[in-house]
């Protein structure tokens, strides 16, 4: 047995950590929290100083009971999780389940995963920071007290199984305020003038009126007076300039830039850093801070010099601009300055390259740009066309990076022919051309990230999870909008003739940003009306700087729970008692046949349109379709609603039916149904276009061969091609002829697929139809047909007896059935007749 016990919080950190240490450590993973408070109560004694009850979670129990062996049999215990108030609550936690003897436990932290980073750390142990232990309940705390006061109030007053979280609020307010900004928009058209002018030499460039006209008059006019006009350089500036590098990144604009220059997704981006970081590649990847050390500084200096020069190193610190920036010591960089590239996974090797070109280019020279203006004029108007251009004397920082921007409209400045002051220009042409003014674009994950920053809401930590809560609760989703064609004039001055033409552009096209939904809407509207505090700004960002006053031990956290909870919970009970229920109602107008009032509203399914009012007995109801919501349909489209569903006639001895339902519009045919191909309204449908479309169906179902007496069927997914088999899918790789798959492809596919399994499977109970493989992330799964059962890390599947997994089985069976039963039952409203 060890001498001493090493525990940190994951596997690929312990694995790491294990190659620096000798034979009397032993490192062992925590994975993460081994407690915390109980999912199924509220968990805190309010009436005693919000004293939290913290549990050991049921998949964790084997764990602790294992280290609490390992730790009464080793010398000393050394609690090596991470350094930021998490990692420390984890070590709280530890020492409190095992029970660890104060004079033999060693707390140990460390910024980066390296030799001499764990060798110093142990050279320098502390004990626990109980501030740091303390801001990190604050937190839970809190949230908790919001979540479980909050939620119940939306089930009650808007709709069952909602949430509110007092970061995550908040987030979705920015969301919604921003989509009301852009449907309340009003754009206005507007002229911008551009020329084309070529100089003595031949060389042509382009250049600018400064102004725009308001009108297409006034555009027309200006370029009537430019008939037969002598242009010249009225004036010509150079002046040098410097452009300066970006700071080494933190946590938020390393998500920030990811998302711009390699299209990751904000919860992608820290699972990658995370993977470096345990890989022993980069330092701690939660941290506010621009800081470098001196030893990092001097690495960067070095590898500048070898690889580009001297003049190109200018070491230099950075400022940090987050007051709550004391989560770590350093920014994000390579634990080696000369490690240019790492072989390991595609994305992890792309945002290694990132974080290394950002680091290297914080210590390198300015970038030297000399800027020139060149003013030209008429002789026979007053306007001036300006031209810019740069030229880049001297690279520095820019050899190796240039910080990206989120604004897309951004435009380059290119180089400018050589001109001088009263050279004659000859002009090619000039363009008037109608521009609309736009509103402020859609938030991405990165320029949320970046505006909560802003606002000092949340903590490096939260921005990822929040993200992915508010989408998965389906408050949020990642927008599909395709646009609207949209018509514009351009007028242009050519061989002494005015012309004008219609041109089209593509508008409001905006895939992949976040939109918020209906209920995201709603939840929003009602909570900044009833609990005005809770979704302020200022007041979520004063908490933030609460939590570190308490990390610096400057207010004790029961204090600050106090307060806030004192002025929370009487508004959370006068809401409770007064509120009217919400349910985002939007009065349309009047159904021209019946005479009675049309709404959309949220109903018990989902948005929904309604004919008649609330007390009207013969009411109708119909589900909005996916892409329309409640507070942009128009009366027309709430009316077209209503004629569905339609049936279109038999097909093949079955009734044939168009609709709309949970997930789209369809076409159904008997028990089959038929999703209608993205933007197909389903009103359009004729019988022979459903017949397609059955027949479609029928034909991409069929069975295409049969391997030891099971089907064989083939489609394509998220992934491309496959075939399924036996409940395997097995992807289709490029090397066969997807369209015209042999038997033998197909046995060799599935051959190939179950030989890959055979190295993965634990334990195969063939008469029982049972099989324990291994899964991602270190952890097992159960596989009994349909039924998947995925084991905690900890649990050794190797060691399971045939009972104890059928046991697991038979508890997971009738959770399943009876989630099937409520998933059936659960249908979208349907027209009365």
């Amino acid at each position: 047995m060890a001498k001493n016990l090493v525990i940190v919080e994951s596997p690929a950190k312990a694995k790491t950590i294990e190659k620096f240490l000798g034979s009397e450590f032993q490192v062992e993973s925590s994975y993460g929290h081994i407690a915390d408070l109980p999912s199924k109560e509220i968990g805190v004694d309010v009436e005693n100083g919000f004293k939290p009850k913290y549990e050991v979670s049921p998949d964790k129990k084997a764990l602790v009971s294992k280290l609490k062996t390992l730790s009464k049999a080793a010398d000393t215990v050394w609690l090596a999780s991470d350094e930021d108030r998490e990692g420390e609550a984890i070590s709280w936690h530890l020492a409190e389940e095992l029970k660890l003897d104060p004079s033999k436990t060693k707390r140990i932290v460390f910024h980066e995963i390296t030799k001499t980073a764990i060798q110093k750390a142990i050279e320098n142990p502390r004990s626990i920071d109980y501030n740091l232990v303390n801001a990190q309940q604050a937190r839970r705390v809190l949230d908790r007290l919001v979540g479980y006061e909050l939620s119940p109030v939306l089930w009650r007053k808007i709709k069952g199984g909602l949430s509110a979280g007092r970061v995550q609020s908040v987030a979705v307010r920015l969301i919604v305020e921003r989509e009301r900004e852009i449907q309340n928009f009003k754009a206005v058209a507007s002229y911008s003038v551009v020329a084309e002018f070529a100089n003595e030499a031949g060389k042509t460039f382009k250049a600018k009126l400064p102004k725009n006209f308001s009108t297409k008059k006034e555009a027309e006019d200006f370029l009537n007076k430019n008939i037969g006009s002598i242009y010249k350089v009225a004036d010509l500036e150079t002046k040098p300039t410097k452009k300066t590098p970006a700071a080494p990144f933190t946590t938020s604009t390393l998500q920030q830039e990811a998302a711009r220059k390699l299209y990751l997704p904000v919860g992608i981006t820290m699972q990658l850093a995370q993977r470096l970081y345990e890989a022993g590649l980069i330092t701690y990847m939660r941290t506010d801070s621009v800081n470098l050390s001196k030893e990092a500084m001097d690495a960067a200096q070095a590898e500048i010099i070898a690889s580009y020069g001297k003049e190109f190193s200018k070491p230099r610190t950075f400022a940090n601009k987050s007051k709550g920036a004391q989560e770590a010591h350093e920014a994000i960089r390579p634990t080696d300055m000369t490690r240019h590239t790492v072989n390991i996974d595609r994305d992890q090797a792309r945002l290694y390259d990132l974080i290394w070109k950002r680091t290297l280019a914080s210590q390198m020279s300015d970038a030297e740009l000399e800027r020139t203006n060149v003013k030209i004029e008429a002789n026979n108007h007053s306007e001036l066309f300006v031209a810019t251009g740069e030229v880049i004397k001297f690279e520095g920082f820019l050899k190796v990076y240039l910080e990206g921007h989120d604004d897309d409209e951004e435009e380059q400045e290119g180089m400018l022919p050589a001109v001088k002051v009263n050279e004659r220009l000859q002009n090619n042409y000039i363009t008037a051309t109608e521009r609309y003014t736009r509103p402020s674009a859609r938030y991405t994950e990165a320029s949320l990230v970046k505006k909560l920053e802003e606002l000092g809401i949340g903590r490096p930590s939260t921005y990822a999870p929040t993200i992915s809560t508010i989408i998965n609760r389906h408050y949020v989703e990642k927008g599909n909008l395709e646009g609207q064609e949209r018509n514009y004039t351009q007028l242009t001055l050519q061989s002494g003739k005015v012309g004008e033409k219609s041109l089209k552009e593509n508008t409001g096209s905006d895939k992949g940003k976040l939109v918020p939904t209906d209920i995201g809407t709603i939840v929003t509207d009602f909570l900044v009306k009833n609990f005005e505090t809770i979704l302020d700004y200022n007041f979520t960002a004063k908490v933030e700087q609460d939590f570190d006053e308490i990390a610096e031990g400057n207010i004790e956290w029961a204090k600050m729970m106090n307060d806030f909870y004192n002025h929370f919970h009487p508004n959370v009970k006068n809401v409770e008692e007064n509120a009217e229920r919400e349910s985002g109602e939007r009065i349309l107008g009047t159904d021209p046949k019946t005479g009675k009032q049309v709404s959309v509203r949220l109903g018990k399914f989902g948005p929904m349109a309604q004919i008649g009012e609330a007390d009207d007995e013969n009411k109708q109801f119909a589900s909005l379709r996916t892409e329309q919501n409640i507070g942009s349909i128009t009366l027309e489209e709430a009316l077209n609603l209503f004629l569905l569903p339609k049936v279109l006639g038999t097909y093949i001895g079955e009734e044939v039916e168009v609709s709309n339902g949970r997930f789209g519009p369809y076409v159904r045919h008997g028990s089959v149904f038929i999703s209608l191909p993205k933007g197909e309204d389903p009103l359009d449908v004729t019988m022979e276009r459903a017949q397609e479309l059955i027949d479609e169906k029928a034909k991409a179902d069929a069975p295409i061969a049969t391997y030891k007496n099971e089907p064989v069927q083939k489609g394509v997914g998220r992934f491309g091609p496959f075939i399924k088999w036996s409940g395997l899918f097995i992807n289709v790789n490029k090397k066969y002829n997807f369209d015209n798959l042999s038997q033998s492809d197909v046995e060799e596919l599935i051959e190939e697929k179950l030989q890959k399994n055979i190295d993965k499977v634990i334990h195969n109970w063939e008469a029982e139809g049972i099989v324990v493989e291994k899964a991602r992330w270190g952890r097992s799964v159960i596989i009994k047909g349909k039924i998947k059962i995925e084991l905690s890390k900890d649990v050794d599947a190797a060691a399971m007896t045939l009972e104890q997994v059928k046991e697991l089985i038979e508890k997971k069976a009738p959770a399943k059935k009876t989630a099937a039963k409520k998933t059936t039952t659960k249908k979208a409203p349907a027209k009365k007749k």
